[in-house]
This record gives C-alpha cells, structure tokens and sequence, in this order.
C-alpha cells in the first residue's frame, strides 16, 4: 500500500469518528446515554471478536501475561470514563463543541505524560495550551455563561482520553496486542455503561428500533471498521502524519453538525474553534522538526 492511499484511509477514518457524533446526539432522542453507550460498544466488541481471536490463534505460543490483562482492565476502565461523560455531555451541549472540546486530548497528552511519566514535553505545549484554554473560552461565545454542563463533561472526557492514549501507547511500546485490547475495552465499556442504563434509564424495544441507525453506525462503522482503518493505515504512514489527519475529527464533527443538524458558530466561536485546532496541530508538528534539528550534526 502507497503512503497516499495510507493517509487517505486515516482521513476516512477521521470523517467517520468526527461524523459519529452526529450519530451520539441523535440517539439522545431514543434511548439514554448510558444505554446508547453500552449497546454501542457490544456492538463493537461483537465485530471485532472474529479478528481479536485471529490474532490470539496467531500468538498462541505468547499467552497474555498477567501484568498486561490487569492493564487491559485499567485501559477499559479510563475509556469507560470518557466515553461515558462525552455521552451523557452530548445530552447538553451541540456536537460542534463535542467535537473540538474532545480533541483538546491531543494537547493534554504530553501535558499528562510530564507528570505521571515524567516525560517533558516538548515547549510549544504551554503556548498550544493557552490558546486551547483561550479557544474553549470563544468557543462558549466569549463568555463563560455560553459554556454549559454538557461542555464540562466533554472536557474531562478528553482528560481521561489523554490517559487512554498514554496507556495505550504504553502497551504498544510493550508488544500487547491492539485487537485484543481493543475487544477488552469495548466489552468493559459495553457492559459497564448497558448494566447501569438497565436500571436508571430503562431500555425499551421501540427506543432501540428508532436509534437502530445510531446504533449501526456508531458500533459497526465507527468501532468496528474505523478501528480496523487506522490499524491498517498506521502501518504505512509515519506517526506524525496519522496523528494530524486523525485530529480532523474536529473539523469533520462541525461539518456533520452544521450540514445535518443546522449547527451554526457565532464568530467567535469560529475563531475559537481555530485556535484549538491550531494548537492541536503545533503540538504534533513543531517537536518533530526540533527533533530533526537536535538530530543533525552541525556542520565543520
């Protein structure tokens, strides 16, 4: 596979996520929050199944040591988190705020990483920082009052996000296995999010036949195949470029949300959208060319 045909299954995937929240919000209507989610991801875990026990077949000579299955669980736990509250925030806020308030996780990451892993970032963060703080305050309308409950829970999604990639990322330095971890996390998150819908939310056959879309769409297009999309793409792309067209996501959700639900930004909540999505870039693009600097031997 080309590099250009890579990049253009990352970007696929990009569109499928950020259009997905379209999906989340609809479903509100039909089902709660809780239920979607869980429906959702056994969906998911469902579809992936098949490819996760493939991969298992292949390494059977490897069991799965005792230290990762543990962290298989810590994963799934912090995914549930934040999957959980994006959900329930999607109830309040538009999808057009999710979308960009969600990938501020791109920024949080080396943030987190510094001080749980000790790992400096690179310094565009703290700069890339504040303009993502000063982006989510136009975003709300120039003002606090225009952010809302929905908005807050959003935002720690995207904290407990930051964590989900950095353990993640952890494993995979480590040689655990993607399908797997990603079957365990969708179960996790399935059954942890359906088992507490059951009791407070109620599920009923007819609110599961109008969000069957919904259902389809989030748990079989933008788990299950979008997952299989970015696997496939991150092996012929270089990392910095999958992580920049991933972080389209946020673009593509104010797309979806302004051509199919009539969102509109004011300008500047436009202008604040901006300063998010450059500061999402500047963290993934400046360090690498520090890195090529610091790399290449000065010249005698």
């Amino acid at each position: 596979m080309t590099r250009l045909a890579a990049n253009l299954l990352l970007l696929l995937t990009a569109f499928i996520w950020g259009s997905a929240f379209v999906a989340q919000s609809t479903a509100m209507s039909s089902l709660g929050p809780l239920t979607f989610t869980g429906l959702r991801f056994l969906i998911a875990a469902a579809c992936l199944a098949p490819f996760a026990l493939r991969e298992a077949r292949k390494h059977r000579d490897v069991p799965v040591s005792r230290a990762h299955a543990g962290m298989f669980l810590v994963v799934g736990l912090v995914f549930l988190c934040g999957i959980s509250l994006q959900q329930v925030g999607l109830v309040y806020t538009t999808v057009t705020n999710a979308g960009f308030l969600t990938g501020l996780y791109v920024v949080m990451v080396p943030m987190i990483g510094a001080a749980v892993f000790r790992d400096m970032p690179h310094p565009v963060v703290w700069p890339a920082s504040l303009a993502s703080v000063v982006g989510i305050y136009l975003l709300g309308g120039g003002g606090i009052g225009g952010l809302n409950w929905g908005d807050g829970l959003v935002f720690a999604c995207a904290v407990f996000w930051a964590l989900h990639v950095l353990l993640v990322g952890r494993l995979g330095a480590q040689g655990a296995r993607p399908l797997m971890l990603s079957f365990v996390q969708f179960a996790i998150v399935g059954a942890g999010s359906f088992v507490p819908g059951l009791l407070l939310e109620g599920v009923t056959w007819a609110g599961v036949k109008n969000a069957s879309f919904e259902l389809f769409y989030t748990g079989v297009i933008s788990g299950g195949l979008a997952f299989t999309l970015q696997v496939i793409g991150q092996r012929w792309t270089k990392a910095a470029d999958a992580a920049i067209i991933l972080s389209a996501e946020a673009l593509f959700a104010a797309l979806c949300g302004a051509i199919l639900l009539g969102e509109r930004l004011t300008p500047a909540g436009l202008a604040g959208c901006a300063l998010i999505f450059v500061a999402i870039i500047a963290v993934q693009i400046l360090p690498f060319f520090g890195r090529r600097r610091i790399a290449t031997p000065p010249a005698l």
